[in-house]
């Protein structure tokens, strides 16, 4: 123990640029996607599987993170997922064709969905009990840098070089981060290396449901959900598969994934939170962006204006984890909530004619609200886990939220899609050509149309086509209103979730390190 003391900072930044690395390449192909779909002649579907994959393969190896470093040890499993993320990059750059390009994409979410939960372990155990808030705020800004970087980085690597850049910036990076880690990463001495029978029909069930409800998320929307038989399927498939995975790693001996955390009341507690969360950050997420451009900015832009819930974040996050010890998780998560809480309402309550300066105070609340609860939940759902179990811990909770993230961007887009619909058809009942209002704006476009050369005929054609395209924009602002609105009351259901967590602040020994003490 006195050497990774002696060397925790170290030890520190190397879990980090891993982390940073696999976060980072959740978001940074997005801005490329359209200059890899003409590189690679292909349709906006198929190019879409190049992001989804790797959120897939990423998703589908976080829970059996612990299971295969019992077998093979976390330090060579921690190395060679470095390894198996770098050449893997290498390998996306060099990419002949679609297929290969998804196929190394899947490979290489293999290797980062394992970085994020390992270091998250690492820096748990890494850090002292007092300094876990700590551990979690500064493990939580390596999860915010990396998506906010992303877009930006991407595009400037695309526009100054080429797609395939945004693959090989990953080589460099990689290799300090093995060889740090081959210096400075220690395989824990609690450790028991299992070589017994894999449970391989609890793997085949897992992956299965992961893949097919993955498939759901993705593509619900654009297959018009239940009207689709690939949908229907899909959904009957992850249902039961996931139905006899729980049945068979309760009952079998030695499970593949440790379904026993959730007998643990913190961590069942703080992981269903944490879903809310996710449900609620990725559908933002998604919906941000979108209800920019819709405005008129340009993706670069947009990238620019939510840059400070970016930054507000990585600055809230080191804040609340020192704040942890002497508030206590249950309070800093209200807190937390309450700031977001009112973020929301803020989002619910603007206009078309918002500039990306009025965007800047409901964002810094935002930014504050999810850096807060961010930082708590991380640190509490593991308070009461036993040491030897806390790899597992950490693998659950971050495919518990990153599931409810790919839950929330496909409601979200739904419930935009059907409000866009259903706001219309509310809208249009007002604009007839029997309200005078209608027939006053009507005439002062068409009037404007006319000064710019328009006969009379086509400069009134051309108004009542302004008047439908000014309803749709209207009609898609309520339904971004009313999304925002849902998100608030969501996280207000949340709250008697929130009150059973333990308040518990650190006194002793956290559970589980009194061996390492």
């Amino acid at each position: 123990m006195l050497q990774v003391d002696r060397f925790k900072w170290m030890v520190c930044l190397t879990v980090l640029l891993g982390a940073i690395m696999s976060a980072l390449d959740t978001s940074i192909i997005n801005v490329a996607l359209p200059y890899m779909r003409g590189n690679l002649s292909a349709s906006v579907e198929e190019i879409t599987w190049v992001a989804s994959g790797y959120i897939l393969s990423s998703v589908i190896v976080m829970p059996v993170i612990a299971f295969l470093s019992a077998r093979f040890g976390r330090r060579p499993f921690y190395l060679f997922s470095v390894f198996l993320f770098t050449a893997s990059s290498m390998l996306c750059g060099l990419a002949w064709d679609l297929p290969s390009l998804i196929t190394f994409r899947v490979i290489q979410g293999l290797g980062g969905g394992v970085l994020l939960p390992i270091s998250q372990a690492i820096l748990r155990e890494t850090f002292s009990e007092k300094e876990q808030g700590l551990a979690m705020g500064i493990y939580g800004m390596a999860v915010v840098i990396g998506p906010a970087l992303g877009p930006a980085l991407g595009g400037w690597l695309t526009d100054n070089f080429s797609w395939p850049w945004i693959f090989y910036i990953n080589v460099p990076l990689g290799i300090i981060n093995f060889w740090m880690a081959t210096r400075y990463i220690q395989e824990p001495s609690y450790l028991v290396r299992d070589k017994g029978k894999i449970d391989w029909l609890g793997l085949v069930l897992m992956t299965v449901s992961f893949v097919t409800m993955q498939i759901v998320f993705e593509k619900g929307q654009d297959k018009g959900w239940f009207d689709s038989s690939l949908i229907v399927w899909c959904t009957i498939i992850a249902v039961m598969s996931m139905g006899f995975f729980i049945w068979r790693e309760l009952s079998v001996e030695k499970p593949v994934v440790d379904l026993s955390l959730f007998t643990d009341r913190n961590f069942i507690c703080g992981t269903l939170v944490g879903a809310v969360f996710g449900f609620c950050l990725y559908s933002t997420l998604f919906l941000q962006p979108l209800f920019l451009q819709q405005l008129g900015y340009s993706a670069n832009e947009t990238g620019m204006i939510l840059m400070p819930r970016s930054l507000i974040m990585a600055l809230a996050m080191p804040l609340a984890g020192r704040l942890y010890n002497s508030w206590g998780p249950r309070n800093i998560i209200l807190i937390g909530l309450g700031i977001t809480v009112c973020s929301y309402w803020q989002f619910a309550h603007l206009s078309l004619d918002v500039s990306g300066n009025d965007l800047i105070i409901p964002q810094l609340f935002q930014g504050m609200g999810f850096g807060m609860m961010f930082v708590a939940l991380s640190t509490v759902i593991l308070s009461t886990v036993p040491k030897p179990k806390m790899t597992s811990a950490v693998g659950l909770y971050n495919v518990t939220r990153q599931i409810m993230g790919s839950v929330g961007i496909a409601i979200g887009a739904t419930l935009l899609s059907n409000g866009d619909t259903l706001y219309r058809s509310v809208l249009i009942e007002h604009v007839t050509p029997y309200n005078p209002l209608s027939r006053q704006w009507i005439a002062h476009v068409a009037e404007g149309f006319k000064h710019h050369g328009m006969s009379a005929f086509s400069a009134h054609t051309a108004a009542i086509v302004s008047l439908s395209n000014e309803v749709d924009r209207q009609a898609q602002m309520l339904s971004f209103n009313h999304i925002f609105i849902l998100m608030a009351v969501i996280f207000v259901l949340s709250i008697p979730l929130m009150m059973t967590i333990k308040n518990q602040r650190p006194e002793g020994k956290v559970a589980g390190l009194e061996e390492a003490a």
